[in-house]
């Protein structure tokens, strides 16, 4: 094998320097370590932590519309209408018909979903106590430069 050329050398420490330091590729990899973190503990209610962030976007006084679960979860509507499949399928979530706009959508929470929710809101207590705890300084920090991005 030969000796890599001199490019190839700095292609490579810019790649490990993004590595290091680039925000998206860090706040990707939390995301995705915390996602599984809530999984672990959310699985005895049989609930991912998605369908858990989904169900708490529709415990509102007036069921939501598709657009303003989306807005709020910062997803597509083609992805919340996905991620709605697996919660309709369990009688969590029902989508009726706007009754003051026709060509609309509402998304109901059901008593199935309150009832799951219900269950799994401690669980998301308590793990959330101990993720803050891990943080330096909690997780206000954290929270604050996530908001600006926002």
């Amino acid at each position: 094998m030969s000796k890599p050329s001199p490019e190839r050398m700095a292609a490579y420490a810019t790649s490990l320097h993004i590595r290091d330091h680039c925000l998206c590729l860090h706040t990707q990899r939390a995301a995705r370590r915390l996602a599984r973190r809530f999984d672990e503990v959310m699985r005895e209610t049989g609930l991912t932590s998605g369908q858990f962030s989904l169900l708490n976007s529709l415990n509102r006084p007036e069921p939501p519309t598709i657009g303003a679960v989306a807005d709020l979860l910062a997803m597509d509507r083609s992805t919340v209408t996905a991620n709605l499949k697996p919660l309709e399928r369990r009688g969590a979530v029902a989508v009726v018909t706007d009754p003051r706009d026709r060509r609309g959508r509402r998304l109901v929470l059901t008593d199935r979903g309150r009832d799951l929710l219900a269950a799994a809101t401690p669980i998301w207590v308590r793990e959330h106590a101990a993720v803050e705890a891990e943080l330096d300084g909690g997780g206000g920090a954290l929270r604050a430069g996530l908001a600006l991005l926002n």
